[in-house]
C-alpha cells in the first residue's frame, strides 16, 4: 500500500456555523446533503457518500464504533448534547482558522462561537445579498438605500476577511463584465425594493412567499452593482457557483483582472475541472475544493486528482463548505486529508515527485494559499 503524504494545518476558507438546536433523525438526515427535497420514500440520505463518511469518521469521537447504525449514533449525540458533540468534532478537524460565511438563515453559531468550540481562529465572510437585505430594512427610499448600501459595504470591508455572493451560472449571466451605470442601478434598486415590500405585505396577509419566505429575489443589475462595489474594496470575493458551469464567469474574471481583488470560485463540483481551468487562466482567480471530499467520499482522491491536473497548485484552496452539522466539518477535513495524501503519495511512489515537494504542496493547498489570499497570520 502506498504511503500517504501527511496534511497538517488546515484553513477552512469557506464554512458556515453550527446549529444550536438538537436534531431528530429525519432533520439530521436532511442536513447531510444539499438536496432541496427529502429523501424518497423507503430511502435515506445516510446511503450516500456523505452518509457513509459520517458513519466512518464521527462515531469514534463520541465513544462508539465506526459505522454504527445512524439511530445509535444520534442517541449518543443527544446524550452528550449539541455543545459537547460540536466541541469534540470541531476540535478533531485540525482546522486552525475558520472563515465563516454568516449569510445563511437559521439558528447558527457565528465566528466567535465557532472559534470557542473549535479552539481556532475565526473570521467573518459577509454575504452581499444578506447585507443588501439588512440595509433595506432601515432605508426608507431608493436613494437612501443606495447611499446606505455603499457605506455598509465599505464598513464591512474594514472587519470582514472576504465578501461572498451567489451566482446563477445556469442563467449564463453569472456576473456582468462591467459595473452598471447609476441610472440602471437606481432603477434596479427601485424594482427590488418595491417587489420586496409587496411580498412582505402578502406575507402579513397570510400568502405564501416565493422562495420559502426569504425575501424577493435580487435584481441582476443590483447584484452586479454589489459585486463591483466589493471588487473596489479589494477584499477577496467568493463566488458560489451553485449547479452551473463556471465558464460563464470568464468575462467577469477577465474584466476584474488588475483591480486588486482575488476571485474564489466556490463549490464547483461537478464542474470542478472547469473551475480549475479558469483558475489556471487568470492570475487573480482561485478554485475552492470545498464539498468535493465530503460529497464524493471514497472517490474523493480521484476527483482531487482531476483538479490537480488543471490548476496551478498555488491556486487551490481547501474548505469544508460545511453548514449546520459539525459532522460535515469533520468529514470535510478528514476526507480531504486522506484524499490529498493518497494522491500525492501515489505520485511520490511513482517517482514523479519527491516527498519533500509533496509535503510542500500539501501545506500550500491545506493552509498556505488561504493564508496568503486572505492575509491571515
Amino acid at each position: 500500500m502506498t504511503d500517504t503524504v501527511p496534511v497538517a494545518d488546515l484553513v477552512d476558507q469557506n464554512c458556515h456555523g453550527i446549529l444550536r438546536t438538537e436534531l431528530g433523525l429525519g432533520t439530521f438526515e436532511a442536513r447531510l446533503t444539499a438536496a432541496p427535497a427529502p429523501a424518497a420514500p423507503g430511502t435515506t440520505f445516510f446511503d450516500t457518500q456523505t452518509g457513509f463518511a459520517v458513519r466512518r469518521w464521527c462515531p469514534p469521537l463520541l465513544g462508539l464504533e465506526a459505522h454504527c447504525p445512524p439511530a445509535r449514533y444520534l442517541a449518543r449525540r443527544r446524550e452528550l448534547g449539541v455543545a459537547e458533540t460540536s466541541r469534540r468534532l470541531l476540535r478533531a478537524t485540525g482546522v486552525t482558522a475558520h472563515l465563516v460565511d454568516t449569510g445563511l438563515p437559521g439558528d447558527l453559531t457565528g465566528p466567535a462561537e465557532m472559534a470557542s468550540a473549535a479552539g481556532s481562529e475565526a473570521r467573518e465572510i459577509v454575504r452581499l445579498e444578506v447585507l443588501a437585505e439588512q440595509v433595506a430594512d432601515t432605508s426608507g427610499t431608493v436613494d437612501t438605500f443606495l447611499v446606505n448600501l455603499g457605506e455598509a459595504v465599505h464598513t464591512a470591508a474594514s472587519s470582514a476577511v472576504a465578501f461572498s455572493s451567489v451566482t446563477r451560472a445556469p442563467d449564463a449571466r453569472a456576473a456582468a463584465p462591467e459595473p452598471p451605470g447609476p441610472v440602471r442601478v437606481r432603477a434596479a434598486a427601485g424594482r427590488w425594493l418595491a417587489r420586496r415590500d409587496a411580498e412582505r405585505r402578502a406575507a402579513r396577509r397570510g400568502a405564501v412567499l416565493r422562495g420559502g419566505g426569504r425575501g424577493a429575489s435580487a435584481e441582476p443589475e443590483l447584484l452586479d452593482h454589489l459585486r463591483w462595489s466589493a471588487v473596489a474594496c479589494g477584499l477577496p470575493l467568493q463566488l458560489r457557483l451553485g449547479a452551473g458551469d463556471p465558464a460563464c464567469l470568464a468575462d467577469f474574471a477577465a474584466a476584474t483582472e488588475g483591480h486588486g481583488c482575488d476571485l474564489v470560485l466556490l463549490h464547483g463540483y461537478p464542474y470542478h475541472r472547469q473551475a480549475a481551468a479558469l483558475a489556471g487562466r487568470y492570475p487573480h482567480v482561485y478554485a475552492d475544493l470545498g464539498t468535493v471530499p465530503a460529497r464524493t467520499g471514497a472517490r474523493a482522491a480521484g476527483v482531487l486528482a482531476e483538479i490537480l491536473e488543471l490548476a496551478p497548485f498555488g491556486k487551490l484552496l481547501f474548505s469544508s463548505g460545511a453548514r449546520g452539522l459539525p459532522e460535515l466539518h469533520l468529514v470535510g477535513a478528514r476526507q480531504f486529508r486522506e484524499a490529498l495524501g493518497r494522491v500525492l503519495g501515489d505520485w511520490v511512489a511513482d517517482g514523479a515527485w519527491t516527498r519533500g515537494d509533496a509535503a510542500r504542496v500539501a501545506a500550500m493547498i491545506g493552509s498556505g494559499n488561504a493564508r496568503r489570499v486572505y492575509g491571515l497570520g
